[in-house]
Formats: C-alpha cells, sequence, structure tokens
C-alpha cells in the first residue's frame, strides 16, 4: 500500500506526463463521426480514469447537436473546427451543465466558427488558451505540493494508519473544496454573462 508521499510522487509524475491536443495533430480533412470518436479516443486515452471509459461516443456528439452546443456537420462530416469544439466541451462536461456550457461556448462559436483566416479564427483562440497549459500545470503542481504539506500537518500525535488515512482525507477535502469554489466562480461568471445579455447597460464600460 503506497504512502501519502508515494501518492503525491505519482500525482505529480502523472500531471507532469499530461498534455493538451496539438492543432497539427488534427486532420486539415473533414472526418466522418467514427473517424472523430477514434481521433479524440487515441489524443485523450490518458485522461481515462477506467479502460472501458468513452471519451466520446456518437450519441453525446448527437446530443451535443441537438442541443446546439456542436454546429452541424457538413454531409456527416466534422471539419477541424468541430473537434477543436469537441476537445471545449469534453474539458466543461466534467464540471459544468449543458446549459452553462451553452452559455460559455455559443457566443464564441456563434463569432468564430468557419471564419477561417479572414479574422481571429476559433483555431487561433484554442492555441491562445491552450498555450497557457503548460504555465498552468506547473502552477498546479506547486498548488498540490503545498496543500499536500499542510494536510499531513494535520492530527498532529498520531501515527500509523489511522494519520495516514485521515492525512489523506484531509488533502482530499482541500482539493474538493478548491474545486468547489472554482466550479462556483465559474457559475458566477456565466450568471453575470446572461445577466448581462438580458440587460446591456448592466455591462462594464
Amino acid at each position: 500500500m503506497k504512502n501519502n508521499s508515494e501518492r503525491l510522487s505519482d500525482i505529480l509524475s502523472w500531471l507532469d506526463s499530461i498534455s493538451y491536443i496539438k492543432t497539427e495533430k488534427i486532420p486539415e480533412v473533414d472526418l466522418y463521426m467514427d473517424q472523430v470518436t477514434t481521433f479524440m479516443e487515441e489524443q485523450l486515452v490518458s485522461s481515462k480514469r477506467y479502460a472501458d471509459d468513452k471519451i466520446l461516443t456518437k450519441t453525446m456528439i448527437n446530443n451535443y447537436a441537438k442541443n446546439k452546443l456542436l454546429p452541424p456537420p457538413e454531409k456527416k462530416r466534422y471539419s477541424k473546427e468541430h473537434v477543436l469544439t469537441l476537445i471545449f466541451i469534453y474539458y466543461f462536461k466534467s464540471i459544468l451543465s449543458i446549459s452553462d456550457i451553452q452559455s460559455i461556448l455559443n457566443p464564441i462559436t456563434d463569432r468564430y466558427f468557419g471564419k477561417g483566416s479572414s479574422e481571429m479564427s476559433l483555431e487561433d483562440i484554442y492555441k491562445e488558451v491552450f498555450g497557457l497549459e503548460h504555465q498552468e500545470t506547473l502552477n498546479i503542481m506547486k498548488d498540490l505540493a503545498k496543500k499536500f504539506n499542510t494536510s499531513m500537518k494535520t492530527f498532529e500525535g498520531m501515527e500509523g494508519e489511522d494519520a495516514e488515512l485521515l492525512r489523506t482525507f484531509s488533502f482530499i477535502c482541500m482539493l474538493s473544496y478548491d474545486v468547489y469554489l472554482k466550479k462556483t466562480i465559474i457559475e458566477r461568471i456565466v450568471d453575470q454573462m446572461l445577466h448581462e445579455e438580458k440587460d446591456p447597460s448592466k455591462k462594464e464600460k
């Protein structure tokens, strides 16, 4: 059984190994649905919790299109921009509702999907946002180490398995509270966006 220090080492090594999907890896040619699901499966396999988990299915794609999260394909073929949109959805869906993802993504796809090189494209936005990934991963690794060290100082005076269990619980609670706060902040921003959309006078000048 691993102790807490070994767990942290494993987590940090895993974090250091993951990366986002580079745009040059996404095919320039349009793909059929089966090709899209295969591509996403291959590229995001390291993020799966269990081996039989599905990164993306045909049903998911159809639901995203039905809920107007994903622009409709052209003659059953999905462009590079469709794939980029699906990647955004993949990362959002683990913490946000479909309606919140709509509020976040729809203004972006409405303005930039299919714009090509005439102005800022969806690919440009993707590169800009995910270009921050490496530094953000480093920041998260530092924050994890800090939270871990703090949690290891809880339940002073205890030793053995009980101490390991309770300090692991402390670490999980700290991480959970962090996720809860960030999720709540995102939802608050979405609510502000919706409020401003209904009442433009509320927008900051």
